[in-house]
Parts: structure tokens; sequence; C-alpha cells
């Protein structure tokens, strides 16, 4: 799919302006934003506004400082014709090199915050602390905190943003071995020792889900929660209370798409509870409870692992605000049991759930470039709202929201620079935040993904979801998109 085009009528010096987009072959919605009635005051004092990212998709720099490789760096050498455009992270956007530049954007645009990921190899080249601390590493991420608080930016740190040191992976399989999690533990206290007296906000993981679906996923949702909770444990023990004035807070990220049942049918709206408790209960529901959702237990059976009495206590309460990564959203159908499959089970097929992006031909929403993404803004207060009611109302951050256009060569830069469909995407999502606060949902952050264009996985460099555009022609130079300026204007201090 590609964009037909847009139609632009925005005056920045205005800010009174329609935003009509024009997006994707099969679908031709008009939109109409009025982009005053929306701003900064519009949300709560204190109310974070920041952007993110992850080591492997942006720093770079992949054999240098004393880093060690990770499982991106072998898979991208290893199978490059897996990888869209057969690209990989070794340059990225070369933010190790370019740090202070790519600081000095966030302040441009107003934001509060920055998101990244440390990537563990980099601070542990063999993924164990007993095989050496790589103190450059450690350099490099002092002078990146450093940068950011030296220009009034919090640091929100991921400790694991799926770049799992390839040591670790050639010696028990990494995230489905039990061994991971004495280890993940060690190098997330390594981190709070070395960042933790300028970091007050920490993420253990991003996106468990996406990460297991690479492997087998229940042994490494597993073994990924208990990580979770084993470094929460010596964060709370040992850090949280010590380092600085004001208390640290830990947290995880999930992502979750909102599910609408595709039909008034009982079995459909079953089947979209099922598709939540799949995605999200999946995690939530350990950390909140101390087991899996009952759905799953029924459905997956002997093959979900369980936890000890001791595990399950130590998962209960192991988060202080929880990070959603919220993108788009499907129709959920319910798929019948048949006694006649005799075929292997799979995540899948146990979910028994049929996932789909239109009903009676019509899209939920617009489409973006990548092929799952959907535009379904009010999916995020739906989610808001769930997690508020279901999961006694914790404080969330969203860690993650935004979308992609094609990488487009042919384009001039002007051309390139002008996402109004993305203005619009960013508008729509926080007018139901703000209605989600609203509602009382303990919403206390928002981070656009974002902030620049970056290596997009197995997609590579053929999307683009920043708000700033790179050059990739032309010395991976750094140009403000029309939604960097929107940023700036949108968060200004009145």
């Amino acid at each position: 799919m590609a964009f037909n085009g847009y139609l632009n009528l925005f005056n920045l010096g205005v800010l009174t302006i329609i935003i009509i987009i024009i997006m994707a072959e099969a679908v031709t919605p008009t939109t109409l934003v009025d982009q005053t009635s929306l701003n900064r005051s519009s949300f709560p004092t204190g109310f974070i506004f920041g952007t993110a990212s992850s080591s492997y998709q942006y720093e770079g720099a992949a054999n240098e400082g004393g880093r060690g490789q990770s499982i991106w760096d072998n898979y991208t050498h290893k199978y490059p014709e897996r990888i869209l455009d057969r690209s990989n992270g070794d340059v990225a956007v070369d933010q190790y090199h370019r740090y202070k530049d790519d600081v000095a954007i966030m302040k441009y645009m107003n934001t509060d915050a920055y998101r990244f990921s440390i990537s563990w190899s980099r601070i542990l080249p063999k993924g164990k602390v007993s095989a050496g601390i790589n103190r450059e590493g450690i350099k490099y991420y002092n002078n990146l905190i450093n940068e950011l608080l030296d220009n009034g930016l919090l640091p929100f740190v991921t400790l694991f943003h799926w770049d799992l040191p390839q040591a670790l992976q050639d010696e028990y399989e990494g995230f489905l071995s039990p061994n991971i999690i004495n280890d993940f533990r060690d190098y997330a206290e390594v981190c709070f020792k070395e960042f933790g007296d300028r970091v007050k906000h920490w993420i253990t993981l991003n996106e468990p889900h996406s990460y297991s679906m690479g492997t087998e996923p229940y042994m490494a949702s597993h073994n990924q929660l208990l990580a979770h909770a084993a470094a929460v444990k010596i964060y709370r023990t040992n850090y949280q209370s010590e380092q600085v004035s004001e208390k640290g807070s830990i947290g995880i990220t999930l992502n979750c798409h909102w599910f609408l049942p595709f039909s008034n049918d009982t079995l459909d709206h079953q089947a979209a509870q099922r598709a939540l408790d799949f995605m999200f209960g999946w995690f939530m529901q350990p950390m909140t409870t101390g087991e899996y959702p009952l759905s799953m237990v029924s459905f997956v059976g002997n093959r979900l692992p369980k936890f000890t009495q001791e595990q399950s206590k130590m998962l209960t309460g192991s988060f202080d605000f929880i990070g959603i990564n919220y993108y788009t959203s499907n129709y959920a159908a319910n798929i019948p049991h048949s006694n006649n499959d005799t075929s292997k089970p799979t995540y899948f097929k146990d979910t028994h759930v049929n996932l789909t992006t239109e009903r009676n031909g019509i899209p939920i929403g617009p489409q973006a470039a990548s092929p799952w993404l959907f535009v379904y803004p009010r999916g995020i207060l739906e989610l808001l709202l769930y997690t508020k009611t279901k999961y006694n109302n914790p404080v969330i951050y969203i860690t993650e929201n935004g979308m992609d256009e094609f990488n487009v060569p042919t384009l001039s830069l002007e051309e390139a620079l002008m996402d109004t469909y993305r203005i619009d995407y960013f508008y729509r999502h926080l007018y139901y935040i703000s209605s989600a606060i609203k509602h009382g949902v303990k919403v206390q952050g928002y981070f656009a993904w974002s902030l620049l264009d970056n290596f997009e996985w197995i997609a590579g460099y053929t999307m683009r979801f920043g708000i700033n555009f790179v050059d990739y022609k032309d010395n991976l130079k750094r140009h403000h998109k029309l939604s960097a300026h929107w940023f700036k204007n949108f968060l200004k201090k009145h």
C-alpha cells in the first residue's frame, strides 16, 4: 500500500489549521481537526511529554566502544535476506556519535523527557557481570544521561529492548532458560548502581509479547516475567529509596491493540476479551494477582508454565507504573473448536480468535505504511479505560504511539517533511488520552514513537516512523518534519 497523497492547509504561524489526509489506496477518509483546541495545558500539571527510541534501532557503533554482539547483530548479518532492504543496525542513525545533536532536537521540540534503551551487550559484552563490565559503555550512557539533564530532559531508561547479548543466546538460548533470570537481575543492578543517582524512571522490558513471538512464546514470556520481578525486587530492596531525593519508580512496557468484537454475537465478544487476555492479560494478570488469565490456563493447558508460590508473590505488585505501547486496533471473531485438528498447537491457534483489520469490506481505519497499522485513535481510550477497571487503576505512561510512512527516495526533501497525517494521528490520540484522564485514568506521560526515522527491525529502513527526518543519502542529516514543528507549538509552556 502507498499514500495517494494529501492536501496540506497547514499554517504554522497561525495554528488555526485544518488537516485533510488521504491515506492508503483502499481508504480515503476526510478528517477535519481544529488544532487549537488541544495543547499542553489540556493535560494535568506535571504531565510528561517525550519521544522514544531503542538502542539497536538508533545507536549504531556496533563494533565500537567495547560493545559485544547482540542477537540482532547476528541475525541481520546471518540472514540479510530476511530484512526487507537487506540492511542492519551497524550504523543505524548513529546516535552513539550524535547524541548531543539529538538532545538539541528534543529541546527544540519542547519535550520534557527521552525514553531510550540501554544496550545490554554495550554494558556487559558477554552478557554476564562475571565476564566483565565495559567501562566505555558506562561512560557513553553517563554522557547521554548528563546531556539530557543539562538540557532539562528526564531520562526514562528501558533495560531490555530486544537486543539480547548473543553470548547468552549461544550459552543457554536466552529467555528460553531460567538462567536468564539471575543474569538479567545482575545486569539491571549494574545499571541501577551506575546511573540510578540520576535516573528516576526505569522500565525493565519493552514489549515482552512481541519478543516472545519470535521463539517459544509461553516459556520466553514466563522467564521474562520472572526476570522483570527479580530486577524490581533488587531495585526496591537496594536502590529505590536510597539514590535520589525524590524516590525513583520502576515498571514494564507492554504493547496491546484494542479489540472490537467482529459482530454482536456473544462468541465474538468473548473472542475480543480473549484476545486482550492473550496479549495484555498474559503479563498484567501475573503482575496483579500472581496468576495467568483463566482463559489462557483453560485454552493452553499444560503447555502454559506454572508459577511457584514464591514466584507468584514476587510478581504480584511488581510495578510502580505500566508503560503501554499503542498503535492500532483489530476486529476479533471467534474460531470454534475443532475436534479434527491434529496439527501442532501454536499460540495463535490457542487463542481461537480470528483477527482482522476490516469488517464487511470496510477497514477499521486508514492504513499507514506498515501492513498491520490501521489508524484507530479511539482504541487508546478504550484500552486505558479497560486497564483502569480491570487492573486496579495503575499509574500509566504511554511509552510508544506513532505511525509510519514509506521511505520514498524519489521525494524531494520538502515533500518528505510534509507529514500532516502524522500530526493528525498524534492529535487524535492525545485527545483520547486527555479524555481518559478526565475519566480518572492515571496517565502521567506520553512518549511519541519516534524522535527520528530509524532501523525498523525486519522492515529495515523502508519505513519512517520519525518526527524528524533522517537523510540516509546525505550523511544521516536530521531535518524537522512538520510534526516536529507542531510538537514545538503544542508543547509550548504558557
